[in-house]
């Protein structure tokens, strides 16, 4: 009887192929967080839009912009949403409007959606936009590594 090599996948064989399965699945999960992070900020970009529109009617009929935020009690200002997805607990960003910087809230007002607070998704982070800004003079500001968010 000879003794013939075994057919079959030695130890070395086997740890190669995890080590190339892992490093391709890191790959995948850091694409895979930025599509989900862009995605966010897509829709948090959409909502500030929505929620400008929304302030230009109230100061059609009203003659002024109002402010709003998570915290607001008032009937009026819990009309505009304060969230940028379809929900507080899985948005990535909270939304305030306030009056522009040095401007009274009756001539500006500029909304303000702010990345991963403690009344939406806590764990949501973009750094490159931390912060994204819309006033109505229709000025688009951001804050964050990134130098303009609303590309």
């Amino acid at each position: 009887m000879s003794r013939g090599r075994h057919e079959g996948i030695s130890l070395i064989e086997m740890l190669i192929t995890m080590v190339i399965l892992g490093v391709l699945a890191g790959s995948a999960m850091s694409s895979w967080q930025q599509h989900v992070i862009s995605a966010r900020r897509n829709e948090a970009q959409a909502m500030l839009l929505k929620l400008m529109l929304q302030q230009e009617r109230y100061f059609t009929q009203n003659g002024t912009y109002l402010a709003f935020s998570s915290g607001s009690t008032g009937f009026e200002e819990r009309q505009f949403q304060w969230w940028s997805g379809s929900r507080p607990q899985t948005s990535g960003y909270e939304i305030e409007g306030k009056a522009c910087d040095n401007e009274p809230i009756e001539q500006c007002v500029q909304l303000v959606a702010t990345a991963g607070t403690a009344m939406v998704d806590v764990n949501f982070r973009d750094d490159e936009c931390r912060e994204m800004k819309l006033l109505s003079t229709g000025e688009r500001l951001s804050t964050g590594t990134r130098a303009n968010c609303w590309r």
